[in-house]
């Protein structure tokens, strides 16, 4: 017998059982609901919140009266020369400590060559051996799809 069949006559045999068993008993008697006495619990706070913030818009609105506005003269540039030019001349008029003039002639350390480092060398993969496998026959064995 198939599942679903065996739900659907059984389901049905149990829903049959309870319809004859609600009617063969007598219906319970309907219980009006009384008002209950429940007491009355106030609960009091010790906390105080803040007074409450009141906006008087009877008053008018003050309006910000508008400013003249005075013309700046822009400052006048009596020689003007690029930016590369003012900082060069600005570092030639420096005077270099004794420290500065010593360190400026002491010969510059030329970089060590690189030498490169030999990466080792990738293994072979291990061989592999392919081998014939025999065919599953029938039902039998592991796998069937």
């Amino acid at each position: 017998m198939p599942l679903r069949q065996y739900f659907f006559c059984v389901g049905g045999v149990l829903l049959a059982v309870l319809f004859i068993l609600d009617s063969w008993f007598p219906k319970p008697p309907v219980v009006e609901k009384a008002p209950a006495n429940l007491p009355l619990i106030r609960i009091h706070s010790d906390r105080k919140w803040p007074e409450r913030v009141v906006y008087d818009t009877s008053l008018p609105t003050i309006v910000a009266t508008s400013t003249a506005s005075a013309e700046v003269p822009a400052p006048e540039m009596v020689g003007v020369a690029p930016a590369n030019t003012r900082v060069r001349e600005a570092l030639a008029m420096q005077k270099l400590s004794a420290d500065q003039s010593q360190r400026s002639n002491a010969k510059v350390r030329e970089p060590k060559p690189v030498h490169q480092s030999k990466l080792a060398r990738k293994r072979a993969p291990a061989p592999r051996f392919a081998m014939v496998r025999q065919p599953q026959f029938g039902w039998f064995g592991g796998n069937f799809w």
